[in-house]
């Protein structure tokens, strides 16, 4: 149970979080995508792909979900950093952000996102794998929805995805994923 500064701490994480559902990934703005989407629905699905391919892969899907669910929550304090911008940026590690964003928290809060955001950090499990395959899957995923949508600078997107994909689960998706329309998952329920 939670005394009533460590609910507050706890609470005020939580509202911190909201700011994900607001925040854009900024990346795509370079790709000439104009409303790109935020970085919650980036990690939503980051969560479910990874669940997937834990599944596919035979690993723990609930920890692979967990771990791509977590994957992202610094960027309420650093932002969304484009990959062009590391060259320029020192950001602090998302570990030191993870423990100052749950440093009010309920003991059992903060020691569990410290965990969770080191396993991924650090971690060579294959639900770590299953999720950065999941984060790099979810941007070529993406990335197909707004070629389609007429922003045709995302290529290096789909590139660089799939090149960074480990398990053979990502590739498969992703082989299927590029040879598919966005909408073409209704086929199969349509007459």
């Amino acid at each position: 149970m939670a005394d009533d500064g460590t609910a507050k701490g706890t609470a005020g994480f939580l509202l911190e979080m909201g700011m994900l559902k607001r925040a854009k990934r900024t990346g795509w703005w370079i790709a000439g995508v104009k409303d790109p989407e935020t970085i919650a629905e980036h990690s939503f699905r980051v969560a479910l792909i990874a669940s997937v391919l834990a599944m596919m892969e035979g690993a723990d899907a609930g920890k692979a979900a967990l771990l791509g669910l977590w994957h992202d929550t610094q960027e309420t304090r650093v932002g969304d950093i484009p990959h062009i911008s590391r060259r320029y940026v020192d950001a602090s590690s998302n570990e030191k952000v993870t423990a100052d964003q749950v440093s009010a928290a309920h003991p059992a809060v903060k020691a569990g996102a410290q965990s969770i955001v080191e396993e991924y950090e650090h971690g060579d499990s294959l639900e770590v794998i299953c999720a950065h395959d999941a984060d790099k899957l979810e941007c070529l995923i993406q990335a197909i929805e707004y070629r389609e949508q007429g922003c045709s600078n995302v290529q290096g997107w789909i590139d660089s995805s799939r090149n960074k994909l480990k398990t053979a689960s990502a590739q498969q998706l992703a082989e299927a994923a590029l040879t598919m329309t966005s909408v073409e998952w209704q086929k199969v329920y349509l007459p």
